[in-house]
């Protein structure tokens, strides 16, 4: 397109009074090559946004640089469609952060104008990505529980149509062999309404239930996704828009405990799932014999929060006790029933149900190492009780219940196998460490990463699951239920909701060419000069939502709608190959070309900070926001994600000039924060490569810094930046200067 730029600088806000706008101005038309420059004092008011579409509309302006406040804020009303918009953060990265009328402050104003000026020259609006195929909008709902059942419905009342899959022959997994619930308000034990649940799904048009069957694959993406399931023998293919993945959870084994636990040695030792199966059947009684129970011991956290066992909590386990407790006391008022716990976790609510516990008469031991006893036919608990501080002895005990916790289906038992590929060995130190992908054959996705979702360590599905619950490391499959975390049925329902929204916000931003979360909304996707490629497979490696596939000879087989636009590929290609419309590696290397850098005998120096637009920007707009100064020397550039940083743009920037650079990105790790979930680990991969650049242009290490910063540094943020250039100073400008 033929570009006319607009610059439009808004003095509201503390900018008129600590900037030379006129100087500014110049700049804008000189430099920026604008072909007008307006000022107002409220840009972001109703009149001040109007000027701007009049201009649109009247003056054929197409290229918009809106130099005001952050990017961040008032999107909303800087929003101007069919055009290009660039927005320079005068306010919160320039004068709140940096003293009024001061030279330096007024050089990085002018600066910011230019680095916009930089990126509006190669970018070009975005054309949105629409496959051959047609795209659907059907959600494929994997689990026929309470989860299952739950998003399903959710989907149907919101219209769309959903395809349920349930592996057994009748729908309600797990919970239509319980007696009993506990749900919000959490006052009593409830009846079990599992077959009202299961009417309703069953009575819904727009919901095919498919028991008895199973995905055989899974290929595809979000809108193009196509399922092949089987069912009593045969095989049927369903186009679908996106997944919930609700498969439910498995009982951990009680063959594993310890011996101490007694489970095995006695009949009348059974776990918290088989007492359920018992209630279910009538009246609970003693296992070996059938005779009434006068006398019950529950035992909490049976090879839960044990590193040999299950290492995490399982969530629901106390009030499934607190429940069964009551129910053996409702049954028989005079029955003895001891719960020995480590520590009852009953959240929100959930106390007056611990309440109502006590009140029928159930007695609580606080314990850390329980033992049952099962000598001579007997069956006893010794325990030490921490409330007494003395060891007490249970004898003559009817039935031990044992809290044996809740593992996801997707990582469970000896069938299920850590996924290794094939070339681990093989890969260098420029490749992010390997995801963990246990094969549990239950979405069976044909994707060169592996055939299920990326797991954590206890084999839930791995996503920043903090800033993005339900979602996973594959585009458009969203995990609900037991199967993403241990939880109970109101959280389960409220999970499969989630989920369900999730799903349809996925289909309906796909469908219109758009990224999801967490770029929702953004038009661009990534283009591959092909010409150039050299199969080298780091961008179908490194991207971490398995959006590149590979053909027979290694190209890249892209399939943009799961692809997150995070431009991780895009940093990785050493051939910079790969491009989006509004962000590139010629468009990064521009910005920075735009910068002014002043010559060493003006001793200011010039530090270039690439910062993760999702932590670290936000944290120094936090910073702006609360007046706290920062050296002035600093030119930031927002990348989507540091795992775009290809290396070239380190090079260009210290043969410019540029006396530092600093990569601010998110914390990566165990206990990662990144919202691309690889980019942080991957940027500081990429970083140890630049001391071989650093040595070719004969330049000290310490000019290049990568820091992990999380959005609630904001108060660190400031410093960082100030002993930074303190040490640029005593390293000495950059020999390249004026080069």
């Amino acid at each position: 397109m033929d570009k006319k730029i607009a610059v439009y600088i808004c003095t509201g806000c503390g900018i008129g009074e600590s900037l030379d706008i006129g100087q500014l101005s110049k700049v804008a038309t000189s430099e920026c090559k604008a072909a007008l420059c307006k000022n107002h004092p409220n840009l972001c008011s109703s009149e001040g946004a109007q000027i701007i579409r009049d201009d649109i509309a009247n003056d054929g302006v197409n290229t918009l640089i809106v130099a005001a406040c952050s990017q961040r804020v008032m999107y909303d009303v800087f929003n101007f469609e069919g055009t290009l918009l660039d927005r320079v953060n005068l306010r919160e990265q320039v004068v709140w952060s940096h003293p009024a009328n001061d030279e330096d402050t007024q050089m990085m104003a002018e600066d910011y104008l230019r680095m916009s000026a930089g990126r509006m020259k190669q970018m070009e609006p975005p054309e949105p990505y629409q496959p051959e195929q047609e795209m659907s909008k059907d959600i494929l709902v994997v689990g026929g529980g309470t989860t299952g059942m739950t998003a399903a419905l959710e989907v149907a009342r919101a219209g769309y149509s959903a395809v349920l899959v349930e592996k057994e022959n009748e729908l309600g997994g797990f919970q239509k062999n319980v007696s009993k619930t506990v749900t919000f308000p959490f006052k009593d034990v409830q009846a079990n309404e599992i077959n009202k649940l299961i009417a309703a799904v069953n009575d819904n048009e727009k919901i095919k239930v498919l028991t008895g069957s199973k995905v055989e694959k899974l290929s595809g993406g979000p809108c193009v996704f196509n399922a092949k399931i089987k069912q009593n023998g045969s095989t049927s293919d369903y186009n679908i828009g996106a997944v919930v993945l609700a498969a439910g959870w498995k009982p951990y084994d009680p063959e594993k405990l310890d011996k101490k636990l007694g489970y095995g040695a006695s009949a009348n030792v059974i776990t918290n799932v088989q007492f359920e199966e018992r209630a279910k059947s009538g009246k609970i009684t003693r296992p070996a014999d059938g005779k009434a129970l006068k006398t019950v011991a529950f035992i909490q956290c049976a090879g839960q929060r044990d590193p040999k066992h299950l290492a995490y909590c399982s969530s629901v386990c106390c009030f499934t006790a607190l429940k069964q407790a009551i129910q053996i006391k409702q049954q028989d008022p005079k029955a003895n029933v001891f719960v020995f716990y480590q520590e009852m976790r009953t959240p929100g609510q959930g106390e007056d149900f611990f309440r109502k516990a006590q009140q029928e008469g159930v007695i609580f031991v606080r314990t850390q190492v329980p033992e049952v006893l099962t000598s001579g036919g007997k069956l006893a608990v010794q325990a030490f009780d921490e409330l007494l501080g003395d060891t007490i002895l249970l004898d003559d005990l009817d039935m031990v219940v044992l809290a044996t916790g809740m593992a996801p289906v997707t990582a469970f038992g000896e069938d299920f196998k850590l996924k290794k590929p094939e070339d681990e060995e093989k890969k260098d130190d420029m490749v992010a460490s390997v995801d963990s992908i246990f094969i549990s054959d239950v979405l069976n996705l044909e994707y060169r990463q592996g055939p299920e979702l990326p797991e954590l360590q206890y084999g839930f599905p791995d996503s920043h699951y903090i800033c993005f619950p339900y979602e996973s490391r594959r585009t458009g499959i969203y995990a609900a239920g037991p199967v993403r975390r241990p939880m109970g049925i109101s959280n389960a329902i409220e999970d499969a909701a989630g989920a369900a929204m999730k799903a349809i916000q996925c289909v309906e931003l796909t469908s219109h060419g758009m990224a999801v979360h967490p770029r929702a909304g953004d038009l661009t996707y990534p283009e591959f000069f092909m010409q150039r490629c050299t199969q080298c497979k780091r961008c179908t490696e490194e991207c971490p939502f398995g959006a590149i596939n590979e053909d027979e000879k290694g190209n890249p087989l892209p399939q943009p709608t799961r692809c997150r636009r995070c431009s991780i590929c895009m940093g990785s290609c050493p051939e910079r190959i790969i491009s989006f419309k509004n962000y590139s590696v010629g468009m990064i290397g521009d910005i920075i070309k735009s910068i002014n850098v002043p010559d060493e005998y003006e001793e200011k120096p010039r530090i270039l900070v690439l910062c993760c637009e999702n932590d670290a920007y936000p944290a120094l707009d936090m910073s702006g926001l609360r007046r706290m100064n920062y050296n002035a020397w600093v030119r930031v550039i927002q990348l989507r994600c540091l795992g775009s940083l290809n290396l070239v743009w380190i090079a260009d920037s210290l043969s410019k000039g540029i006396d530092g650079i600093i990569l601010l990105g998110c914390r990566h790790g165990d206990n990662y924060q990144c919202h691309f979930m690889k980019g942080s680990e991957l940027a500081n991969i990429r970083l140890s490569k630049v001391k071989e650049t650093l040595d070719r242009l004969v330049l000290e290490s310490d000019r290049v810094r990568f820091e992990t910063v999380a959005i609630t540094d904001y108060d660190k943020l400031p410093a960082l930046l100030d002993e930074y250039a303190e040490r640029l100073v005593e390293i000495g400008p950059n020999p390249y200067k004026g080069y």
